[in-house]
């Protein structure tokens, strides 16, 4: 009875060490995952839709919580304005998340671009998605009032052909994007004021 109980003590200690090496592993690496993936995974997309701005949207980010939620946004000068936030959602496509990043006009509540970040797609149909320009080109100057929908569901969006699930998945992705948009802006706006025109 004895060593059973030295045994189970053992095993305790050694997974409460192994626990808590893990853990610490972990916040020591988690900021270091989040720069790599923001570099490399959203920073082009990011870049793509805000082109032409006059400063460094990766390095003019802010989080603003969002409920149990911090969200990330990325702010893009234009004419000399902080005018343009990136805002980052997901919907529910075919093969699994597709994420996204939606470019907002502050002043004009309209939609300035669309870019995928993230997906499971099957190539050669709902990957289309992300490679064919004429699909997220569709969204730019929707307003910000109206949720995207594909043309079957009564919307103005052309689904990929052969991807409809996609299609709507990208839209669900973009309406949240406009859900979160709306109901953060006047945080955003504040924020985008200590952006430093460039």
């Amino acid at each position: 009875m004895r060593d059973m109980l030295k045994l189970f003590l053992s095993v305790v200690v050694f997974s409460a060490v192994s626990g808590g090496l893990l853990g610490g592993l972990k916040g020591a690496t988690q900021e270091r995952i989040e720069y790599q993936q923001l570099v490399n995974v959203k920073g082009p997309a990011i870049r793509e839709i805000l082109e032409g701005a006059s400063n460094d949207p990766l390095t003019d980010r802010f989080k603003i919580k969002d409920g149990e939620v911090e969200r990330n946004f990325f702010m893009g000068v234009f004419d000399g304005k902080p005018n343009t936030v990136v805002v980052e959602s997901s919907g529910k496509g075919y093969g699994g998340n597709i994420g996204v990043v939606v470019a907002l006009n502050l002043e004009s509540d309209q939609i300035v671009g669309v870019s995928l970040t993230t997906h499971s797609e099957t190539p050669g149909l709902g990957a289309r998605a992300k490679t064919d320009p004429s699909f997220v080109r569709q969204f730019k100057g929707l307003p910000v009032k109206e949720p995207p929908k594909v043309k079957a569901e009564g919307g103005k969006v052309d689904a990929i052909s052969g991807a409809t699930t996609t299609s709507r998945g990208v839209c669900g992705a973009v309406g949240e994007a406009l859900e979160i948009y709306g109901r953060l802006k006047g945080e955003i706006v504040q924020k985008a004021k200590t952006i430093k025109k460039a």
